[in-house]
């Protein structure tokens, strides 16, 4: 049984596989996509906990556009960026946008759980809050 779902989003094939088949034998639901555009044609299907954001992808569409998309069509999904080739100022600038957080390339799996999972607790109090607003909304009815 998976409890939380995480999309990877990058480039090299390699990689990708990696993280997703490491992430799985722990019981985290792990989807890859290869570029940005994929990946939010993914999320229109399936809600994600988190997503793991390469900033440096080719194509249309770079880490921060799709950071900004990702932000705008859903608030709550918490997105960690990865960054390798773009500087520290890039993901700084991503964090102003809404990312959770960045790590640097190469990446060790015990520090992007740690992330995961700080993400993820992120993402359960903004969610707690939500409901809280609606239930209060729906007991000034009563």
């Amino acid at each position: 049984m998976h409890y939380f779902n995480v999309l990877i989003v990058d480039d090299e094939e390699d990689f990708l596989e990696t993280i997703i088949n490491r992430l799985k034998k722990r019981d985290i639901d792990a989807t890859g996509s290869r570029s940005g555009e994929e990946a939010l044609e993914v999320l229109k299907v399936k809600p994600f906990d988190v997503v793991v954001l390469d900033i440096k992808m080719p194509g249309g569409m770079d880490g921060i556009d799709v950071l900004k998309e990702i932000k705008k069509l859903y608030p709550l999904t918490e997105v960690i960026l990865l960054t390798g080739h773009a500087s520290v100022e890039t993901s700084i600038d991503g964090m102003k946008l809404g990312a959770f957080d960045y790590l640097m390339k190469p990446i060790k799996l015990e520090e992007l759980l740690k992330k995961i999972a700080q993400a993820i607790e992120k993402k359960d109090a903004q969610e707690q809050k939500v409901r809280s607003v609606q239930i209060k909304k729906l007991l000034r009815y009563w």
